[in-house]
């Protein structure tokens, strides 16, 4: 196994629009001939397009792009964006007039970040289209991941800096990658160094409070204090896989996530990994499953280690070798 670059991925195209001022983005991945696709949601607060679609029972074999767009429930427009730019390069489902295009779709929380009456619309979606043929994509604060935030459990106040983050492995000829939005409750744990490298603020904004013990220490609150969080992404693939499969490693992808935030898939997460498979390379699902789980792991501890200080928030980089950061066994 060896890390590369995700664009090596050659049957997908990755693309970011955002608005830096108003705080929001969107990130659009495209597969042209189609991509049998399954979906997984886990977070208890979900915002998502054309997910039924995905369900093994039902009819639908393929998609065409999937669209990861903060914003709210508003930044689901942007996948229209990604429709019309689809329909005019004739790229979708055929039905004798006109080609349609399957576009699924999952928004995150990002409305207090920045000018909340701004959010991905249909233009955005198009010009992330339009960029993922023109540009590489970017990590950080790009895309969906621009007004992302993390560590919310004392509040936005004590709150820090997320973002988009990628990752991709290979295994002989088999490419497995992911693409992460990073707007969680909690906190981000690396394994490299077994601790936490981001999330919930101490006091003085110096140290991690963590997440998970402030929780505990108000399990009798019930209020609502998280709002807005997620971790939205797809997962990317050469392999061959069938759309029971696809669903199934959409499932197991999640691993990643609880793997590196703690507590993971809250009920007020909304967590969701699309697959997305073009079916170049046979391989073993397990195989896939288990490069699947690592790109995405390291997609979100990419995310908050390129994430840079913007609308108030400190980011990993800004902490870096000053905090006593905490020690998870």
């Amino acid at each position: 196994m060896k890390k590369i670059g995700i664009t090596n991925l050659k049957e997908f195209h990755i693309g970011n629009a955002q608005n830096k001022e108003a705080g929001t983005g969107c990130t659009v991945i495209i597969c042209e001939e189609g991509a049998v696709a399954g979906v997984d949601i886990r977070g208890g607060s979900p915002g998502t397009r054309e997910t039924d679609a995905l369900s093994s029972d039902n009819l639908r074999q393929s998609i065409h792009a999937v669209m990861l767009a903060g914003g709210s429930a508003f930044g689901l427009d942007a996948a229209g964006g990604a429709m019309k730019f689809l329909e005019e390069r004739g790229i979708g489902r055929e039905v004798a007039v006109t080609k349609v295009p399957i576009v699924c779709g999952a928004i995150l929380f990002d409305l207090k970040c920045g000018d909340y009456r701004i959010r991905p619309d249909q233009q955005m979606g198009y010009e992330a289209c339009k960029n993922a043929y023109l540009e590489n994509p970017r990590e950080g604060n790009f895309g969906a991941g621009t007004g992302a935030t993390i560590g919310k459990a004392k509040g936005e106040v004590f709150a820090m800096k997320g973002g988009l983050g990628m990752a991709c492995f290979q295994a002989g000829e088999l490419q497995v990658g992911a693409i992460m939005a990073v707007n969680c409750v909690g906190d981000i744990y690396d394994p490299s160094v077994n601790r936490l490298i981001a999330g919930t603020l101490s006091k003085d904004k110096k140290s991690l409070a963590d997440s998970e013990k402030l929780i505990l220490g108000s399990y009798e609150n019930k209020v609502d204090f998280f709002s807005g969080n997620t971790i939205i992404g797809a997962v990317i693939t050469n392999a061959v896989l069938t759309k029971p499969q696809a669903n199934k490693l959409a499932s197991v992808s999640h691993n990643g996530i609880a793997r590196v935030v703690r507590p993971a898939h809250t009920i007020f997460d909304g967590d969701a990994i699309f697959t997305m498979a073009s079916g170049k390379v046979e391989a073993n699902i397990d195989a896939v499953a288990i490069l699947a789980v690592r790109a995405v792991e390291q997609a979100i501890i990419n995310a908050v280690k390129k994430a840079d200080t913007a609308y108030g928030f400190l980011t990993y980089q800004d902490l870096l070798g000053e905090i006593p950061l905490i020690v998870h066994s």
